[in-house]
């Protein structure tokens, strides 16, 4: 019998607890946790002294017990001293010592723990009270020379040990011991896990065998190059990269034929309108904005639906795109939706849209979640009637009411931060006669070309990659918050001097309650200090009614200095503003501070972004605010930010409906993705009814329920 046909169940100490703990996971067979992959590992190679800990360490240690003692305070806990020498200072806390701290212990592991004993033990180092502590260790008590016998805890001699993912009621040693189980069973029966690539296309990357990189993978042996398993350089971890990202290319091309069979109708117009628009705008189009609305005009005369993902760098004149898609659409007679993931991003298309299709005589419906009563229903009227040509929301437009007379192109900003049933919804809107709406997927995040064919292989890409003339240059500083002064005293100087000025709030944490606190107190502080300036304060907490007064004031120069929140990320765009200091921006990640220097530099004049950060900074912050000085290519950080942190984090792909890669990463593992795009093509030839099963079992493997993320 198969791995794939054996359920959890079957395995020992599985009772119906445990299993449906696992099947929260997607782990239903025996199978199931071989692909159940660890998400890093601790590295057990070298043993540390106590001495050269610190606080946040994962660290494998040696010592000899000095003290033993239970303490009854209001938790119960078995409190161990460790220390490095036979002679050197014993007692509490001492230089070179360890305390290990226990909450759950037996009789028999408190009689193991005896003075004068030697210990090795594995954990993670915390400051405690008195010392550093490490809080439920794994322990190993028999090392050489010792005769003494009994543990607590599990082994910690393995160089590399796997941490898993994991859920609720699930620890990692009971990882260790089902995996442990699966793997006896593949190694006793490597057939019975089926090889579901064929040896032709693996066979010339030179990748061990799937059962042996599996193996390796959840116990690496103990001769296995450490740096290469954790860096998922090895040829194990190639091999099972190159699986996932095969499947990854078969799912996104699958849905590419699937979508072949769909139709929309064909929005081709004569252009009456678009060279209209054309002729009011008060700037001359790119040559790349030309090149990817040309791209994108002859999608939507085509009668399959279009599904084109467009990006561009901040500021780079996507919206002006979007706008030309639009009336292309309404000339054809047909209703456009533009959805984006905020009410400050949607305000602004509102009013850049409305703007430029006021004049030609196209009704701009506004619809969010806080449209109530008569005021609603009124704008679900114009909706419904088509009398209102394009409808700019948020997560408002795919609520049930919200009904359209014929829904002929969607546009979607920011796409990754809606989930994939939010998405279809707003889609489903215009399904009708078994035609689609054609649909336009815009996002500021750039995302190198080689990554996006492995990400978006179901969508066809358009980039803009040229700044709009006239642009003003943005130069970075960081500058530590004891100089707050001079940072206060060079905004009443920029503002004194006609400028416009952003002070923008951070903080870890998500609480709007928090950021909007945060604000308040600066733009407090800052009114004192700069007293005869005209400040405005902006945060998530400011309603929407009395935000868009303050943004309009701040856009015409009646306010010198805005202080806000990260709400400003995207979408504000004040041409007169040339100075924005970033508060904290050690917290931020690269994209983000990217987004929000954006905000600057939309204007002729020459701009500054000032990154007021707290000392001392960490290596990876130092190195971000660093990359930020040199570049200002949106491109060029958004690669620097991917060989930081891989694409899974920066693409965010927690999000629902973005494919989560377990082991791949389409940046570090590039050499591959190519193979994977071939031995996809080679996979979806082969229309026999074993070879589409062995491609849908392949993409079930390793993506499981995540098989509908690309359904946009």
């Amino acid at each position: 019998m198969g791995l794939d046909q054996i359920p959890v169940t079957g395995l020992k100490r599985v009772g119906p607890k445990l299993a449906e703990r696992l099947h929260k996971l997607g782990i239903h067979r025996v199978a199931d946790l071989l692909f159940h992959l660890p998400a890093r590992y601790q590295d057990r190679s070298r043993l540390r002294s106590l001495g050269e800990l610190r606080a946040g360490d994962e660290a494998l240690v040696e010592g000899l017990i000095a003290d033993v003692q239970i303490a009854q305070g209001r938790r119960r806990s078995l409190k161990v001293w460790l220390r490095d020498e036979p002679h050197g200072p014993g007692g509490h806390g001492a230089g070179g010592g360890l305390m290990l701290r226990f909450f759950h212990f037996s009789r028999v592991q408190l009689e193991a723990m005896r003075v004068g004993r030697r210990l090795r033990c594995f954990g993670e180092v915390r400051q405690g009270p008195q010392t550093l502590e490490m809080v439920h260790p794994e322990v190993q008590h028999r090392l050489e020379g010792d005769d003494d016998k009994g543990d607590i805890g599990t082994a910690v001699d393995a160089p590399l040990t796997p941490i898993y993912p994991s859920t609720e009621g699930l620890q990692q040693i009971s990882w260790r011991a089902l995996t442990d189980q699966a793997l006896a069973l593949l190694s006793a029966h490597p057939d019975a896990l089926m090889d579901l690539v064929p040896p032709e296309i693996v066979a010339p990357l030179g990748l061990p065998a799937l059962h042996e990189a599996i193996q390796r993978v959840h116990r690496p042996p103990a001769d296995a190059q450490v740096q290469a398993l954790v860096e998922r350089t090895h040829p194990a971890c190639l091999r099972l990269a190159f699986d996932e990202m095969l499947a990854h290319q078969l799912a996104l091309r699958r849905l590419r034929q699937e979508r072949r069979q769909l139709t929309a109708a064909p929005l081709a117009g004569k252009g009456h309108l678009r060279s209209r628009l054309l002729a009011q705008l008060p700037f001359a189009l790119t040559s790349a904005q030309r090149r990817v609305a040309d791209e994108i005009s002859r999608d939507m005369a085509g009668t399959r639906p279009m599904m084109r993902l467009l990006q561009g760098d901040v500021g780079s004149g996507k919206t002006v795109v979007a706008a030309l898609t639009a009336v292309q659409a309404i000339e054809c007679g047909r209703q456009v939706a533009l959805m984006a993931p905020t009410e400050l991003l949607a305000e602004q298309h509102l009013k850049s849209i409305g703007g430029w299709l006021g004049p030609l005589g196209i009704q701009v419906a506004w619809l969010s979640g806080r449209h109530k009563g008569a005021e609603r229903g009124g704008i679900l009227v114009d909706i419904a009637s088509g009398d209102a040509g394009v409808v700019v929301g948020t997560h408002a437009l795919f609520q049930a009411e919200v009904r359209f007379a014929e829904l002929g192109l969607v546009i979607i900003d920011e796409q990754h931060r809606f989930g994939v049933h939010q998405r279809m919804a707003l889609r489903e809107k215009g399904a009708g006669e078994g035609r689609l709406p054609h649909q336009l997927i815009m996002t500021a995040t750039p995302i190198p070309r080689s990554l996006a064919m492995a990400l978006y292989a179901d969508l066809d890409l358009s980039v803009i990659d040229e700044p709009p003339p006239g642009r003003g240059a943005v130069t970075t500083a960081a500058v530590p918050d004891s100089r707050r002064e001079e940072v206060i005293e060079r905004v009443r100087r920029a503002c004194a001097a006609g400028r416009q000025a952003y002070w923008v709030c951070t903080l870890v944490e998500e609480s709007e309650a928090l950021q909007a606190q945060a604000a308040e107190d600066a733009a407090a502080d800052l009114h004192e200090r700069l007293q005869g300036l005209r400040i405005g304060l902006v945060h998530g907490r400011v309603k929407a009614a009395e935000r868009g007064p303050i943004m309009a004031a701040f856009a015409a120069g009646e306010l010198d200095l805005l202080v806000a929140t990260t709400v400003i990320e995207v979408g504000v765009d004040v041409p007169d503003a040339s100075l924005i200091i970033i508060e904290n921006p050690e917290r931020l990640g690269l994209a983000q501070l990217h987004q929000l220097r954006g905000r600057v530099g939309r204007g002729p004049v020459e701009s500054y972004c000032l990154l007021l950060y707290h000392a001392p900074l960490t290596a990876p912050a130092r190195e971000r605010l660093d990359i930020l000085r040199r570049e200002t290519s949106g491109f060029a950080i958004a690669d620097a930010d991917l060989k930081m942190r891989g694409a899974g984090e920066v693409l965010g792909t927690r999000q629902a409906g973005m494919a989560a890669f377990r082991l791949a990463d389409p940046l570090r593992d590039k050499e591959l993705v190519q193979a994977a795009q071939c031995g996809a093509d080679l996979l979806l030839e082969d229309d026999s009814p074993a070879g589409i099963e062995g491609v849908t079992a392949l993409i079930h493997r390793w993506l499981g329920e995540r098989e509908d993320y690309g359904q946009v």
